[in-house]
């Protein structure tokens, strides 16, 4: 059987150069870190989610200012139409879409019986079912170029639950299962799909939550972080949003072909447990 030979002209200094990546919640944090570190290696990137206006104008800045192109979609993903809508645009301004990473979604907490309807079916429908509506918009491009790679920020909480995040749980389960299942259909058609599942990440929200929970439990910071927010994780440390970059651009490029369905953990060893 032959195989196909891997052009390494630019796989090391921009692997993705010329390739077209949507990236959803991706004007904040792990979005974020996953949009500045393709565009890094070449790819031209559309942002999404939400911000002020002049923060978002300054991230497109920044972004372009790495030899991309750069646009913001504000494309509401609680909303099928729109999210599909995302993946349209992008293709129809750009001719292609090469790369897609679902990264947005939303958590609450709170035990069952006493869980919010409205919050349920918030964290579903931005959690799981954007990602299939994104999906089922950028698959028959991806099928047409025989190029395609999906990847979805799912969480631990794909692999394991947590007491009090049904919603969240099951959305994130939900996803790696869509993950499985659209590799699956694509597996011929030079499209992988795979899930990124982080434990524990540094963002800024994270650091709002340290404080929060400090003053509501009456502990120290560094009791917070070991003892409350790191108390599944054996190392003991927040992964980076640079660390899952690298990795989606890993997932992004010519060497991960025959990676497919999977389910990768950063999560500093909680769900080897």
């Amino acid at each position: 059987m032959d195989f196909p030979a891997t052009d390494t002209s630019t796989t090391f200094a921009k692997p993705l150069s010329g390739k077209l990546a949507v990236i959803t919640g991706s004007t904040s944090g792990i979005g974020l870190g996953i949009a500045r570190a393709l565009a890094e290696a070449g790819a031209n990137i559309v942002l999404n989610g939400l911000g002020p206006v002049d923060e978002i104008e300054r991230l497109v800045a920044e972004l372009s200012r790495m030899g991309v192109e750069v646009s913001f979609d504000p494309a509401n993903l609680m909303l099928a139409e729109s999210a599909a809508n995302l993946v349209s645009s992008a293709i129809d301004r750009h001719g292609r879409i090469d790369i897609l990473v679902n990264n947005a979604g939303i958590q609450h907490v709170a035990p069952i019986e006493e869980f919010p309807i409205e919050k349920w079916e918030a964290i579903q429908a931005l959690n799981l079912g954007a990602a299939f509506h994104t999906i089922r918009a950028a698959l028959p491009d991806m099928k047409a170029a025989s190029f395609g790679r999906i990847i979805n920020v799912a969480s631990a909480h794909a692999l394991v639950a947590s007491p009090f995040k049904s919603a969240y749980v099951a959305a994130k389960h939900g996803v790696l299962g869509l993950t499985k299942t659209v590799a699956l259909e694509a597996a011929r058609d030079g499209v992988t799909c795979n899930a990124i599942c982080p434990g524990y990440v540094w963002t800024p929200l994270v650091e709002a939550q340290i404080e929060d929970t400090a003053r509501a439990r009456g502990l120290d910071r560094t009791q917070v972080i070991e003892d409350v927010l790191l108390a599944a994780q054996p190392n003991k440390r927040f992964a980076t949003v640079e660390e899952l970059g690298a990795l989606a651009v890993f997932l992004a490029g010519p060497f991960a072909a025959s990676i497919n369905g999977a389910a990768i953990a950063v999560d500093g060893g909680w769900t080897a447990q």
